[in-house]
């Protein structure tokens, strides 16, 4: 199908694609990209960027000013 239909029907491709079926993409009918699934994928393990990130103490805490402005009590 070309770009503009797999736009507005990208959930539906994908799940065709999960499912096995080779979807391929066009650009004014000329075949540009082929989606399938992968294979022998599993799930995204969680912590892959441990000891790469560093967040600070304070990061979970807002200024008063902030809160104040989400709440609606600023002057």
């Amino acid at each position: 199908m070309n770009v503009h239909e797999a736009k507005a029907n990208l959930s539906h491709y994908l799940k065709l694609a999960q499912k096995g079926q080779r979807v391929i993409f066009c650009h004014r009918n000329v075949p540009i990209v082929e989606l399938k699934p992968l294979k022998g994928s599993a799930k995204r393990p969680i912590g892959l960027a441990e000891g790469t990130i560093w967040l600070a103490d304070d990061f979970h805490e807002l200024p008063s000013d902030i809160i104040d402005s989400f709440e609606g009590t600023t002057a």
